[in-house]
């Protein structure tokens, strides 16, 4: 009897260890692709002192490293080409990318790797290194997770909005003009302003032999 009753106690250990396993498993951090159709990588600054000009990137590439279910993150991260940048105004932008402001001949991307995060209610706090110009600085984005939805064609997607503020000076782009009244005709701050839908990577299936 009391053979049988340590063997019912053995695979009852057993059993919550292989469903401890494969909870454990089920939350494994999860690889997730930025969707260039569904993503805006935007900027403003102020202009003359009196309004704000906006733009955006249209090429890059980015990964995350999460469990959605958790909302626990890993990895954060982005290159984004700077010849892509754009304000709907190709003189403008012609000048963006040059030596006075993006010089994308020399500079042809720039990278935000995330270094650490932290959670307060809805709200996300993402601290990484941000690199521009070839000087790398710390840039802080925050945001909200906006959830977990299945498309039609059986993709998982999730969505995130973010926003933060970099000194385009701390990384060496300096040109501006000073206007009569005193201002500056290109502002030193750049807001940044994301929108961004990620697509989980599907596990690719071993063909059993």
């Amino acid at each position: 009897m009391r053979a049988i009753v340590k063997w019912v106690m053995f695979m009852g250990l057993v059993s919550c260890l292989s469903v401890s396993v494969v909870a454990i498993a089920a939350a494994e951090m999860a690889k997730w692709n930025l969707d260039k159709d569904h993503t805006t990588l935007g900027f403003e600054v102020v202009h003359m002192v009196v309004s704000k000009t906006k733009g955006k990137f249209t090429e890059y590439s980015g990964r995350v490293e999460m469990d959605a279910e958790k909302q626990e993150f890993k990895t954060i991260e982005a290159i984004i080409q700077t010849s892509s940048v754009t304000t709907d105004h190709q003189k403008r932008d012609d000048h963006l990318r040059s030596a006075d402001f993006f010089d994308a001949k020399t500079f042809p991307s720039m990278t935000y790797k995330m270094k650490s995060y932290s959670k307060s209610g809805d709200h996300y706090t993402a601290v990484g290194d941000f690199t521009l110009l070839g000087v790398t600085k710390e840039l802080t984005l925050v945001g909200t997770f906006n959830g977990v939805a299945q498309d039609p064609w059986g993709n998982t997607r999730a969505g995130f909005t973010a926003e933060g503020t970099v000194n385009r000076k701390d990384f060496g782009m300096k040109f501006s003009k000073l206007l009569d009244n005193g201002g500056l005709m290109v502002g030193d701050e750049v807001k940044l302003i994301l929108e961004i839908e990620v697509i989980k990577e599907k596990k690719v299936e071993k063909v059993k032999h």
